[in-house]
């Protein structure tokens, strides 16, 4: 595609296909943690991110071939992308295990303040100022946490709490994986390539821990292993590849915009196929940390954004 099609393709604001699309991307991610909690019913957490990681690689690279996106050019991406990859296994490892303890609602509200992990390591790491408007924001999802945590009647057993302290580092580590990125020249590299790394890494560092979990196959049936199917080529390779084409063609002001709706579709989507209790805690918690999206991602008035 020449650079004056890429040009006309590009949109200057967010239309009904992007608002649809978002709507389709943000509801799959929230089905994925109930995914995973089905899929860990027939495998092992690790293995579940070694099988998850390892068909989403093949998958994506497959794509690239087939789009001719340049993987293999020496930008000095390697040990940075190692990195990444390391802290995006880690993380979802953590997050599977987590899941094995708590909700499918309270792992999402806990794992979704990745943003305002964020907001800090950049205003420290990063030089991105941390403004009033961002730090109110901040202030409000951490309430949410602290609901979280405060809510009694939603925990399903004494270990619950061990569940939630790793869905909270599975946060932190989502965004120590976003500061890497954006801190180094993988910012410059190809979202795919970004991706790959990550994938790549995942599945490979998880290989040696399998056996921490236990035997890598439970008690395996066709709903497990469709979960875990559905986590690998649809929300890996499908839906990643659809926001990184909604990316290249619209705002990403405009987008993120949508950031909230992943966390309250997870606590409805632990609910209707579940039967995950819902209270009004887990209620004030989504409220919270869905408004404490909404100031955080609203873009200032004040500022004028860099070309898209």
């Amino acid at each position: 595609m020449t650079a004056t099609k890429q040009q006309l393709d590009r949109r200057d604001s967010i239309d009904t296909a992007a608002v649809v699309l978002m709507l389709l991307l943000t509801m799959s991610w929230g089905m994925n943690g109930v995914a995973a909690k089905l899929a860990t019913s027939g495998y092992n957490p690790i293995f579940l991110n070694v099988a998850r990681s390892g068909i989403g690689c093949i998958l994506v690279f497959l794509w690239c071939l087939y789009r001719g996106v340049p993987l293999w050019s020496r930008d000095g991406t390697l040990w940075a992308g190692i990195a990444a990859g390391l802290l995006f296994g880690t993380e979802f490892i953590l997050v599977f295990v987590s899941l094995e303890y708590t909700t499918v609602a309270r792992n999402s509200l806990l794992v979704n303040t990745m943003p305002f992990w964020v907001l800090i390591g950049a205003h420290f790491w990063l030089g991105e100022r941390m403004t009033l408007q961002k730090l109110l924001g901040l202030l409000l999802a951490f309430g949410g946490v602290a609901v979280v945590f405060s809510d009694k009647l939603s925990m399903t057993g004494s270990s619950t709490l061990v569940g939630d302290l790793l869905a909270l580092v599975a946060g932190l580590l989502w965004a120590l994986t976003t500061l890497v990125i954006k801190g180094t020249k993988l910012s410059n590299a190809g979202a795919e390539k970004v991706l790959l790394y990550q994938l790549v890494v995942s599945a490979l560092m998880a290989v040696p821990l399998v056996s921490l979990a236990g035997p890598a196959l439970r008690d395996v049936s066709a709903v497990a292993t469709g979960a875990l199917l559905f986590q690998a080529v649809y929300v890996v390779a499908f839906t990643y590849i659809l926001w990184f084409w909604l990316m290249r063609r619209y705002p990403a002001a405009g987008l993120s915009s949508f950031a909230f709706l992943s966390p309250a579709f997870s606590v409805i989507c632990g609910w209707l196929v579940l039967g995950e209790p819902l209270t009004w805690n887990i209620f004030l918690a989504l409220g919270l940390i869905v408004a404490g999206l909404m100031i955080v991602n609203r873009p200032s008035r004040k500022t004028v954004p860099a070309a898209e």
